[in-house]
């Protein structure tokens, strides 16, 4: 248990940038805590930053305990010394992503909304969770924006409660995804 003020708010993680009181400082402790990811700097986290496609793979590696990865993806633009670079062919061997077509995955891209519900609903068929729920997408203004391969992946993300959209109806597919 954790003791406040009312109407006080502290710190989380020990970052400048989070307070207890943001929607996403409880996801923000956990993350740390349990090692999936790290601040931008010592002390702040930088949640409105955007996240890239090399981040994203990484908090799933790290969630499934880093293991063993049995060969390259072969991805022209995954140098081996790299962070992220184990994370990439565990997620390619997994089938969790699949690059962008021309021999590329664009690591330090930022990952698009629609992309990250497409990286999430693959990883939850990887580790055999529900991926069963459906949600609608034609009450969003934005629905025509969505990407074919995407489709899915968002009607899961919406139905399971994921993705509830920007305000005003929108979705904002193409939309860059946030560290929180």
């Amino acid at each position: 248990a954790k003791f406040e003020k009312a109407g006080e708010t502290t710190n989380v993680g020990g970052f400048i940038d989070v307070k207890s009181s943001d929607w996403f400082a409880e996801a923000v402790q956990y993350v740390v805590d349990e090692g999936l990811m790290n601040g931008t700097s010592s002390n702040t986290f930088t949640p409105y930053g955007d996240t890239t496609r090399g981040m994203i793979v990484t908090i799933l590696y790290r969630l499934e305990q880093e293991p063993a990865v049995q060969s390259s993806a072969g991805f022209t633009d995954v140098a081996p010394n790299q962070y992220y670079a184990d994370a990439v062919d565990w997620a390619a061997e997994n089938g969790i992503v699949t690059g962008y077509g021309d021999g590329t995955f664009g690591p330090n891209n930022k990952v698009t909304r629609e992309q990250l519900a497409a990286i999430l609903y693959r990883y939850a068929a990887h580790v055999n969770a529900d991926a069963g729920a459906k949600g609608e997408l034609g009450g969003f203004k934005d629905a025509s924006q969505i990407s074919g391969y995407a489709e899915e992946a968002l009607k899961w993300a919406v139905g399971s409660g994921l993705m509830t959209g920007k305000g005003n109806q929108t979705l904002d597919p193409r939309g860059n995804a946030t560290r929180a």
